[in-house]
């Protein structure tokens, strides 16, 4: 968020990495996606100077690359500073929500043993996939069923991929 994050490093006003090279547009990016990088930070791809958790994925049609970037930067380079806060808000919220998705009250054991909550109008179920642990997030009022991509080697791994299959279900 701009308050937190330190716009001096960032933005055209900084005039630092890609700000500065002749040839790199500075509006008319779109954003195209958002990725919580968890403890695997790297510095931003636009001012090349602002460490980067939320990384906000930008295209623009004049330039070959998708570059990553901060929040400020992605907010300048789209022409919208509030929706790329938002976009960073959501992200802050839905990690704190994961941090607590594995001790949140209401996990229980379905009718076959396996670990299941319901929330949001979902039912999120993990389940044993031979020797790994698969999962299913169900819509309660249309019961349609996702399915977690892959096998996950710990019912942990899996629930938190069940979570992450929750939120994104949740946002379309």
């Amino acid at each position: 968020m701009h308050g937190q994050s330190g716009g001096e490093f960032e933005g055209p006003s900084a005039g630092r990495g890609k700000w500065s090279e002749p040839g790199v547009p500075h509006k008319g990016w779109t954003w195209v996606g958002i990725e919580d990088l968890e403890d695997n930070k790297v510095t931003c791809e636009m001012c090349e100077a602002r460490e980067v958790r939320y990384a906000h994925y930008m295209c623009h049609p004049d330039y070959p690359e998708t570059l990553l970037c901060g929040c400020i930067c992605a907010g300048h380079m789209e022409g919208n500073l509030a929706r790329a806060e938002e976009r960073d808000r959501r992200m802050i919220n839905a990690a704190r929500r994961r941090a607590n998705w594995l001790t949140r009250s209401g996990w229980h054991s379905s009718g076959k043993g396996n670990p299941t909550i319901r929330t949001d109008g979902y039912q999120v179920t993990v389940f044993r996939d031979g020797s790994k642990w698969g999962g299913v997030v169900a819509h309660r009022a249309t019961n349609d069923r996702r399915f977690l991509p892959r096998s996950y080697p710990t019912v942990d791994e899996a629930r938190l991929a069940a979570f992450d299959l929750l939120l994104m279900l949740k946002e379309k």
